[in-house]
């Protein structure tokens, strides 16, 4: 799922708002697709995934030494099968190491594997409109700074000038209007949002003291917004990178991991790249069923006034923490998981 976001400032045209954030969302999406391929598909001499697979071979020639040391012990002092069974491991780091001319299979293995998750990912947040319903809440939040941005400067004045300032400020805010409804239809909260504008640029209905003074808000408001928003941005990227550096390194794991050691670093490995796929979903799955508390709760009232800071709040820094959490302590107990089976295996054969 990629944030929209969108920038709040009155001197910015109506259109080149929706423009703006489509087209970064698209590019952002586009550029890590592209980096993911050059790095483990391009098969240049001065590409980094090459040099980190001949660096892979170097550890697993390396650590060949200590298995056939361990395998010949094994082999002298033990039964047959555990030293013919621990021959899969050299044949295994051969195969994923092997370099087709397109990329290690390792490489390839991988580039399939991250695919995959970004599938079940994408499946989860198109999923009856899910991506849509997120887009609103935070779209939601933004028609209100945005609002607040045109009718603050009015705050100022009096008399006629501020009649002619709220005048020209909800014509824009009209425009704006128009916009959410060719996005999502005639939804309540923006009906709720523009009556409320109206009621403050026609000086008509009684609107009260806290909702005018929360709707025109101040610049410290829009700065912590447009911060929290900046930091689910960050999160999502920070994945995409954590993920491409994980599949860099996965050479080196493979290469070490002919170590007579039961948790062998390919496993370890393994699990982090799957870990951080899991908070990634984890992530998406926590702003969807928030954005649908608030979509189908307040957002469905006319007569409400949400206070989407927590939705801001609990995105742009809780849901990362709980995500990653969730993903540490997971992958934490399927590698020990891991370990102790192995332990378990060595004592029966």
């Amino acid at each position: 799922m990629q944030i929209y976001r969108l920038p709040i400032l009155a001197e910015t045209g109506i259109s080149d708002i929706f423009n703006q954030g489509a087209t970064t969302a698209q590019s952002i999406a586009q550029s890590w697709d592209n980096q993911w391929l050059n790095l483990l598909q391009n098969n240049t001499s001065d590409n980094i995934y090459r040099s980190l697979t001949n660096l892979g071979i170097f550890f697993a020639v390396g650590t060949f030494l200590f298995f056939m040391m361990q395998w010949l012990k094994d082999l002298i002092y033990s039964e047959y099968s555990r030293p013919i069974s621990a021959l899969i491991w050299p044949f295994l780091v051969i195969i994923l190491l092997n370099n087709t001319g397109n990329g290690s299979i390792l490489s390839t293995l991988t580039l399939s594997v991250r695919n995959f998750l970004n599938t079940v990912n994408q499946q989860v947040v198109t999923n009856a409109n899910v991506n849509q319903t997120y887009q609103q809440v935070l779209n939601m939040s933004v028609a209100e700074e945005f609002a607040g941005s045109l009718l603050r400067p009015c705050e100022s004045l009096t008399g006629e000038k501020q009649a002619q300032c709220f005048s020209q400020a909800n014509s824009k805010a009209k425009i704006l209007w128009q916009e959410y409804r060719n996005l999502y239809g005639d939804k309540v909260w923006i009906t709720r949002l523009e009556t409320k504008v109206n009621q403050i640029t026609y000086n008509t209905g009684n609107i009260s003291d806290l909702s005018f003074n929360a709707l025109i808000g101040s610049t410290t408001g829009t700065s912590i917004k447009s911060f929290l928003i900046s930091l689910q941005y960050a999160f999502q990227n920070s994945i995409e990178a954590t993920m491409l550096l994980i599949a860099a390194l996965g050479p080196i794991a493979v290469g070490g991991s002919l170590l007579p050691v039961a948790g062998k670093p390919i496993f370890a490995w393994m699990i982090g790249f799957f870990s951080l796929g899991i908070a990634k979903i984890s992530f998406n799955i926590m702003a969807i069923l928030t954005a649908a508390v608030i979509m189908n709760g307040p957002g469905e009232d006319l007569n409400s006034e949400p206070d989407l800071m927590w939705f801001m709040i609990f995105l742009g820094i809780l849901a990362p923490l709980i995500s990653f959490g969730l993903a540490a302590v997971g992958g934490f107990a399927v590698f020990n998981a891991i370990i102790n089976a192995n332990f378990g295996v060595r004592e029966r054969i």
